[in-house]
């Protein structure tokens, strides 16, 4: 796992009840027990400046970073994917997006990603598509310097076309897969550390990481466009119990951490 990446966890899963700001230093001490070292951390923090997603603020322990605007739009948006208080109505129309792109393959392969975060997926060569719309596209294509048009349709023929968008049977296999080994990486995080709230800390924090990462694969397409044995269902319901089951004891070690 990379420091920046663990760092976007903390920030976003764990820190809202102390307003998404913090001291290195207390960084620190959240993430060694999922093995993320203190230069790593220092390093990424300092990347996550200048990338916009972390900003200088003063603490009363002492210097600290709080979550950016822009960041805060970002897990507000993660946080009701990850956490979904009830199933998202759907109006059945699809959002396309024509996209100029920015010159340069890096340049193109940071737009790809941007916008698969927000749900899309590439239909035809430049074309993308979600069932949703989002209010961070417009920020994702002017900080990836790339313009596009945009269109809401309300059919497709055949219906089912904008569905060959995202590889659904690789992403029922991973569903598959998580759910046969990730009752067994809790219970190995759990009995590796001998400190009760500090075990749920490093269960939960791994078990949010992983599920996180289904965001970029997975839109959230509506229920109706999936069978009924879509394994993400069952996913989403183990996730959602051991998430809760395991967030008090979280939450005592990152009011330690915090001190």
């Amino acid at each position: 796992m990379h420091a920046r990446s663990a760092i976007f966890d903390v920030y976003g899963d764990l820190l809202p009840e102390h307003g998404r700001r913090t001291t290195v230093a207390a960084l620190v001490r959240l993430l060694a027990p999922v093995g993320i070292a203190a230069p790593a951390v220092r390093t990424a923090v300092s990347r996550m400046v200048s990338q916009g997603w972390l900003e200088p603020v003063t603490l009363p322990k002492g210097r600290g970073y709080a979550a950016t605007a822009r960041a805060e739009t970002r897990y507000e948006q993660a946080a009701a994917r990850i956490y979904p208080s009830q199933e998202r109505a759907w109006d059945g129309t699809w959002q396309l997006i024509a996209v100029t792109p920015p010159p340069g393959r890096a340049a193109r392969g940071r737009l790809a990603r941007e916008l698969g975060w927000l749900g899309h997926a590439e239909l035809r060569s430049d074309v993308w598509v979600s069932p949703w719309s989002s209010a961070e596209l417009d920020d994702v294509l002017q900080r990836c310097d790339a313009s596009a048009v945009v269109a809401t349709v309300s059919s497709f023929r055949p219906a089912s076309a904008p569905l060959a968008a995202w590889d659904l049977e690789t992403l029922r296999q991973s569903y598959v897969d998580w759910l046969e080994h990730v009752a067994a990486k809790v219970e190995s995080h759990l009995s590796t550390h001998a400190d009760e709230d500090e075990a749920a800390f490093a269960a939960r924090f791994h078990l949010v990481h992983e599920w996180r990462m289904f965001l970029f694969s997975d839109p959230g397409l509506p229920a109706e466009l999936l069978p009924e044995d879509w394994p993400g269902h069952e996913a989403a319901a183990y996730f959602t119990a051991e998430a809760d089951r395991l967030r008090e004891g979280a939450a005592r070690f990152v009011a330690r951490a915090l001190g």
